[in-house]
């Protein structure tokens, strides 16, 4: 038996991880999933469809029954899931490391904080220390600058790891079906001598 006190605070706690309180906050959230597009069904985007219903054909031909149409749209449409996923990483990679003046968040803090300490200690008039501004020229090279973009990115890659496994995952799904039918459709089929 739960105790009251137990009670109380699971229901406290339950009220306190209900999601973002404010305006802004629910704002916020109700765009995470449209960062990237990718929780829009191919459905939502008429070149999208277009690309599917091309796929599907490709895998079911042109007469097959409404059945097995269906189950190959929904190998087209997980395939192209996991190549939009594929874009998107791509995209968030790509444009970072083409970037001659990239710069890590956490080494913008750092050079910052530098700089508001320099300016402290020797005043505002005073030439920084030449190792200082140095330091405040390096760019990440390499594979340093490789290392940093996927660390900062991380997040998003993790977010987009996700999507790419649910399409993974729904593909394959698709396919034994798809082969499942298929299977179905032959042995129904007359045998001939």
């Amino acid at each position: 038996m739960t105790s009251e006190r137990k009670v109380r605070t699971n229901r406290a706690n339950a009220q306190a991880s209900t999601g973002p309180k404010t305006a802004r906050g629910r704002s916020h959230a109700a765009r995470n999933a449209l960062r990237h597009a990718l929780s829009l069904s191919v459905y939502s985007d008429p070149a999208l469809f277009k690309e599917l219903e091309a796929l599907a054909r490709e895998i079911i031909g042109t007469n097959a029954n409404p059945e097995m149409q269906e189950l190959a749209r929904r190998i087209a449409e997980a395939q192209i899931d996991l190549r939009r996923v594929r874009h998107a990483r791509h995209q968030i990679l790509s444009q970072d490391l083409t970037d001659p003046d990239y710069e890590s968040e956490a080494m913008l803090r750092k050079k910052s904080a530098l700089v508001l300490h320099c300016l402290r200690r020797l005043g505002p008039s005073a030439p920084m220390p030449d190792e200082v501004m140095e330091f405040l020229s390096s760019k990440p090279q390499g594979p340093n600058k490789f290392t940093t973009i996927v660390a900062d990115k991380a997040r998003q890659l993790l977010a987009l790891d996700r999507y790419e496994r649910r399409a993974l995952s729904r593909r394959k799904f698709a396919i034994r079906a798809f082969d499942t039918a298929c299977r179905a459709a032959a042995s129904k089929r007359p045998r001939m001598n």
